[in-house]
């Protein structure tokens, strides 16, 4: 993000989830039922980043980057 900020946190948490779902089923062998909550998820993240960053006029790449970051992170 370009002020440097943490991201909210919300955003991190929808991201942190989307990651363990792909964690989960990429541990699995591939069906659309596995994958479906992962896709779920993903989706939920990056609409969240999406409308996030158009309210509060960010760049949503910046955004992405820096939320993918700290979940990321705060995963390690």
């Amino acid at each position: 993000m370009a002020d440097n900020s943490a991201p909210p946190e919300e955003l991190v948490r929808l991201q942190r989830e989307a990651n363990a779902a792909g964690r989960q089923a990429t541990a699995e062998e591939y069906s659309a039922e596995v994958w479906r909550p992962w896709l779920t998820a993903a989706a939920a993240a990056q609409r969240a980043v999406a409308e996030y960053a158009s309210e509060k006029n960010l760049d949503r790449v910046d955004l992405e980057m820096a939320v993918k970051k700290a979940a990321r992170e705060a995963d390690a």
